[in-house]
């Protein structure tokens, strides 16, 4: 492995453009672009006030920042940096803000949640949204880009709208059965929805496009219910994490559960490989100085069946406890799924979906900050929010410390499309960590 120079960056505003050519990283008010594989910077613009949200249009011509506090969202064009475009949210203030598909339209939501605003870079128009039940989800388009999805409340029930998004035409309005609607997900084939309801009440139901009702599935009641749902890249699965440590896989024939992932406190199948990480921290003598943090060399040992896994008991006086199964990752070819239990945060269960069987237990030093898997390889890369980065494999694990005159604490990172380099992110710094493409190599 190989790392580049670091760069400053802030709250994690990093974003590779769609055609993979450019990163834009915000720091401040600043919004720095650079060339991917130089990492030149071929343009730099400012804003009126500190960054909150960069996100790059579908055609990566233009970039756009969202100034929350100010209510502000300004639009940059890589190919004419003399073009301004601000739009002013005013006095209903601004809380979130996205592209739509077509890179030429602006979703933002207002304070309160007010209403949407659809603002068209081409014609200065702008229509509205009324009734969103969320600002920050419950939104979301299909993954061919021509509708949109969005969880509205009325009269004290849930509702979702569907719109065209050539003509922002609502085609679909129906009334959902939940409760307290929480989020939707569209199917990877963009015929289905899937909404679930609040923590309070374990309940998924999934529509049609035309809002019919398909399925309707609930594990238990009378507990926390769901944390976590994800679709299979496949359209085979859905995958629902729960309060109770698990994940139930449903089929899309028949809707219904076939296996239940247990995220267990010991292990005692002898098939699984458990990996531990052993740390050998490096003394700090007392004439030395610089950073408090030593991280010393780490290394995975295989540890002997049964192990018991380490977990952190939830406090019932706190609200949102660290509990249950939050994090659900499928491998580009859905043959392995990568989960974290929250009362279990040092521990990444990574299993195959294939045999449908758990088939390594990664047990770290350090609580798992982030974890993805490589788009082109089964590759899962993770970090600890440390000086290192780690990645398992089916032919093993491995750390490497991060290199620098000053320790770099990683606590993100984002892969590459070819899958041959890493982003790393610290709290104000981003570098870039280079790999071997070759299948044998981790």
């Amino acid at each position: 492995m190989n790392f580049s120079e670091t760069f400053k960056q802030s709250s994690y505003l990093c974003k590779f453009s769609p055609d993979n050519n450019y990163i834009a990283n915000a720091t401040s008010y600043r919004l720095i672009i650079r060339d991917v594989k130089s990492l030149q910077v071929k343009a730099h613009f400012s804003c009126l006030d500190n960054i909150n949200h960069v996100e790059w249009a579908s055609d990566s011509m233009y970039v756009l920042c969202a100034l929350f506090k100010r209510g502000f969202i300004q639009v940059w064009s890589l190919e004419n940096p003399s073009w301004i475009c601000k739009i002013d949210h005013g006095s209903i203030g601004l809380v979130a803000a996205q592209w739509a598909p077509d890179a030429r339209h602006i979703l933002a939501t207002s304070d309160f949640k007010l209403r949407i605003s659809v603002w068209s870079l081409i014609s200065k128009s702008v229509s509205y949204i009324k009734y969103p039940k969320h600002a920050n989800k419950g939104l979301e388009f299909s993954k061919n880009g021509k509708y949109l999805a969005v969880a509205e409340r009325r009269n004290f029930k849930d509702f979702i709208s569907i719109f065209v998004c050539d003509t922002w035409e609502m085609i679909q309005h129906f009334e959902t059965d939940t409760k307290d609607l929480f989020d939707l997900s569209w199917s990877p084939n963009n015929c289905m929805i899937a909404v679930w309801d609040t923590k309070i009440e374990y309940k998924v139901v999934i529509y049609s496009l035309d809002g019919r009702l398909i399925t309707s599935y609930s594990a238990y009641d009378c507990m926390l219910g769901i944390k976590s749902v994800a679709w299979t890249p496949s359209n085979q699965f859905l995958a629902i994490g729960s309060y109770d440590q698990s994940v139930r896989l449903l089929n899309n024939i028949t809707w219904k559960p076939i296996t239940e992932l247990k995220h267990v406190s010991k292990i005692n199948n002898g098939n699984v490989i458990v990996y531990q990480e052993q740390e050998r921290k490096n003394l700090k003598l007392p004439w030395e100085s610089g950073s408090d943090h030593h991280f010393g060399c780490s290394q995975y040992v295989v540890q002997e069946i049964p192990f018991v896994v380490p977990s952190v008991r939830a406090d019932p006086e706190k609200p949102n406890p660290k509990l249950g199964v939050g994090t659900i990752l499928f491998s580009f070819d859905n043959k392995f799924i990568a989960t974290k239990n929250d009362n279990q945060p040092n521990v990444l269960w990574i299993w195959d979906l294939q045999k449908l069987k758990l088939c390594a237990l990664v047990v770290q030093c350090h609580p798992i900050k982030a974890l993805s898997w490589d788009p082109c390889e089964v590759r899962l890369a993770f970090c600890s929010g440390n000086n290192k980065v780690y990645m398992w494999s089916p032919a093993g694990c491995l750390s490497v410390e991060v290199p620098g005159q000053e320790i770099f604490l990683v606590t993100n990172l984002s892969w590459y499309h070819t899958g041959d380099s890493l982003l790393l992110m610290s709290k104000d710094q981003m570098c870039f960590c280079y790999l071997a493409t070759t299948a044998s190599v981790i």
